[in-house]
């Protein structure tokens, strides 16, 4: 199964880590998976290299988490709920393979 969790201060998304496999389909075919990772890259490639926010990106084997350096940020506050939304209607889509946590820092 998928996690995302994001992360909330003050009303405003800071922040998000995603790990875990989805499960759905055989590696390299499944589609919940290719479906969460391009949503993930396209989020932090545009709030990172696009719009030159700065931010704390780690990836690990198997989780990436991408925080933010300037929590004033409103556009990399839009571009995570823009992800979390994204990932809401995936999660509707496939309910035994990604879950989503919302957690107050």
């Amino acid at each position: 199964m998928i996690k995302a969790e994001f992360f909330k201060k003050n009303n405003n998304y800071v922040g998000f880590k995603v790990s875990g496999h989805a499960g759905y389909g055989i590696s390299g075919y499944d589609i919940a998976c290719a479906s969460v990772s391009s949503a993930v890259q396209i989020t932090i490639n545009t709030i990172t290299d696009s719009f030159n926010i700065l931010a704390n990106v780690n990836v690990e084997s198997n989780s990436i988490t991408l925080k933010s350096k300037d929590e004033s940020s409103e556009i990399f506050h839009k571009m995570v709920y823009g992800f979390y939304l994204h990932m809401e209607l995936l999660s509707q889509e496939f309910k035994k393979n990604i879950k989503i946590v919302t957690t107050e820092v």
